[in-house]
C-alpha cells in the first residue's frame, strides 16, 4: 500500500484479525502503551490508532484514565462482540485466545487472566 505518516504496509489483500482486534489486543498486553508505540506494533498510522481507539471507546469495549502525560486504558472485559457470527462472545475471550496463540508461538507462556485489568 505504500508509506503513510511514516508506516509502511507491504501487506495487500485480506487479513483474519481486523485493526480494531489488533489495537484492543496491543492495548491488553501493556495498558499504559502510547499510541505511537501501538501504530507501530499494529503497522497503522498514528492518526488510524486514535480513531480506532475512539471508536472502541464509544461502543463501550474500552475506557482510558489520563495518567501523567501518558493515558491508562481498560478494557471491558465483558463486553460482547459486535457480529451477530461471534454471538456471545466476549472481548476477554477474544483476547485470551489471542494470547494463548501468542505465547504458543513466543514459547513464553501468558496469564490467561492478564487481559483485564
Amino acid at each position: 500500500m505504500g508509506c503513510m505518516g511514516g508506516v509502511t504496509e507491504t501487506h495487500t489483500g485480506w487479513t483474519f484479525l481486523t485493526s480494531h482486534a489488533r489495537v484492543l489486543a496491543a492495548i491488553a498486553e501493556d495498558h499504559r502503551t502510547r499510541i505511537r508505540d501501538i501504530a507501530a506494533r499494529c503497522r497503522l498510522t498514528e492518526r488510524a490508532v486514535q480513531k480506532i481507539i475512539s471508536d472502541l471507546e464509544e461502543a463501550g469495549y474500552l475506557t482510558h484514565t489520563r495518567e501523567g502525560r501518558t493515558n491508562a486504558y481498560r478494557i471491558v472485559p465483558g463486553t460482547i462482540l459486535r457480529h451477530p457470527a461471534e454471538a456471545g462472545m466476549t472481548v476477554e475471550s477474544l483476547l485470551s485466545a489471542l494470547a494463548q496463540h501468542d505465547a504458543h508461538r513466543d514459547g513464553q507462556p501468558r496469564s490467561p487472566g492478564s487481559v483485564s485489568s
